[in-house]
C-alpha cells in the first residue's frame, strides 16, 4: 500500500529539502503552499516548479489573507524588514514572525491529510539556527500532532498521524548537505523576505543571510540570484 505525506512547501531552501527527504523515504508526495499575503509570490513561482521537479502527485495553493490581522514585517508593508541584522545577537522574536503562521498553515494541512488518508505531513522548520520563531520549535511540532490526533476522525479511529519535522536539528550547513546529497537544485528556491517577483533576492534580510551563511559553511557556490549584483 503507497504511503502518502502531504509537505508544506514555501518554495525555500528549507521546505524543498523537506520534500526531497519526503520523497527519498518513499512517500507519494501531496505539496501545499500559501498565498497569504507575504511580501514576495516569487516563492509560490517557485513551490510550483519544485513540486514538478520533484513529482508530487499534486500541489495546490491557497489562498489565506493574512494582511488583515497583520502584526509582522511579512504581511504589513506599514513595518519593515530588518536587514544587515546581527542575527546572533538577537534576543526578540523577529518582527518577521507571522501570528500563529504554522499553526493555522498545518491546520489546513490537516485536513488534506485526512482527506487523502495520509499518514504523514512534512513541514520544514528549524529550531537550530536563528529563528526566535516560537511556531518552529519542538514543543510546538509535538503539541500540534497531540491536537491533530485528538481531532481529527482519522486519529479518533486509531489511524494516527504523524507531523515530521525533519529539519528540526539540523544546521543550514547540514541541511543544505542532506539537500545536495538527495538531488536539490537550489537554484530554483527562493528563500528571501524581499525577492522580486522574478526571483532576486535582497542579500540584506535575516533568511539571505542565514542561506548565504550555510552556503559559504560548506564551501559550495550559493546558487542564489541576488537583486544587488
Amino acid at each position: 500500500m503507497s504511503k502518502k505525506a502531504v509537505v508544506l512547501l514555501s518554495g525555500g531552501l528549507d521546505s524543498t529539502t523537506a520534500l526531497a527527504m519526503a520523497k527519498d523515504q518513499g512517500f507519494e508526495c501531496y505539496t501545499m503552499s500559501f498565498n497569504y499575503g507575504q511580501r514576495s509570490l516569487a516563492e509560490l513561482n517557485a513551490a510550483k516548479k519544485i513540486s514538478k521537479t520533484f513529482e508530487a502527485v499534486k500541489h495546490i495553493e491557497v489562498n489565506l489573507d493574512m494582511t488583515e490581522i497583520g502584526g509582522s514585517a511579512l504581511t504589513d508593508h506599514s513595518i519593515d524588514v530588518p536587514v544587515n541584522d546581527d542575527i546572533e545577537q538577537q534576543e526578540n522574536i523577529p518582527v518577521t514572525y507571522v501570528p500563529a503562521r504554522n499553526t493555522v498553515f498545518l491546520s489546513i494541512a490537516l485536513g488534506w491529510a485526512e482527506v487523502l488518508e495520509a499518514s504523514q505531513i512534512f513541514v520544514g522548520v528549524n529550531a537550530v539556527d536563528y529563528s526566535g520563531y516560537p511556531d518552529c520549535r519542538p514543543e510546538f511540532v509535538k503539541a500540534f500532532e497531540n491536537v491533530a490526533n485528538l481531532a481529527t476522525k482519522a486519529g479518533v479511529e486509531g489511524n494516527k498521524l504523524t507531523v515530521a519535522a525533519p529539519l528540526i536539528d539540523m544546521t543550514k550547513e547540514q541541511i543544505i548537505v542532506e539537500g545536495m546529497r538527495l538531488g536539490v537544485d537550489y537554484s530554483q528556491t527562493v528563500s528571501c523576505y524581499k525577492a522580486t517577483d522574478d526571483g532576486l533576492a535582497c542579500g540584506e534580510c535575516d533568511s539571505c543571510i542565514l542561506r548565504a551563511q550555510g552556503f559559504e559553511g560548506q564551501g559550495v557556490t550559493d546558487p542564489t540570484l541576488y537583486a544587488l549584483n
